[in-house]
């Protein structure tokens, strides 16, 4: 393994000024940082979209370049079918990809206590701020 993408979903552009109580302070720019400084040979892609065509077409570029993903699918998670069919493509390729969440959505309001892509990712990993994305680049890289 030589590359991970590091796809984020909607909103997420806004990371560092949009509800810092609930999702921090780290930015995009931030998290590049962080996720560089821990893997090693590895480059890490971090990618953002409010787009889902868009967010559906780099796990395409996935399934057809075998590379890991690391997904916070934002809202999406709720309620994207068409999102859930594209990671369902990932992981039936035999492509790792960790379902990432920033904040805890069980503990939040009921609409966020479903995920249609939890089902179909590799692993879900939530409640954990900017470390939920080192917790998946740590699992993705443990056997690389």
């Amino acid at each position: 393994m030589s590359r991970i993408l590091v796809l984020n979903g909607p909103n997420l552009g806004r990371l560092g000024t949009r509800e810092p109580d609930v999702y921090g302070s780290f930015t995009l720019e931030d998290l590049q940082k962080t996720l560089d400084a821990a893997s090693g040979p590895i480059e890490v892609v971090v990618r953002q979209t409010d787009s889902e065509p868009e967010l559906m077409s780099w796990l395409f570029e996935a399934v057809d370049t075998s590379t890991p993903v690391i997904l916070n699918p934002a809202a999406f998670t709720h309620y994207s079918y068409a999102l859930r069919d594209a990671v369902a493509q990932v992981t039936k390729a035999g492509v790792p990809l960790i379902e990432v969440h920033i904040s805890n959505p069980h503990a939040r309001e009921e609409f966020r206590h479903t995920s249609v892509i939890s089902a179909v990712a590799t692993g879900v990993i939530a409640g954990f701020g900017q470390d939920s994305y080192l917790l998946a680049l740590a699992q993705l890289t443990r056997s690389a």
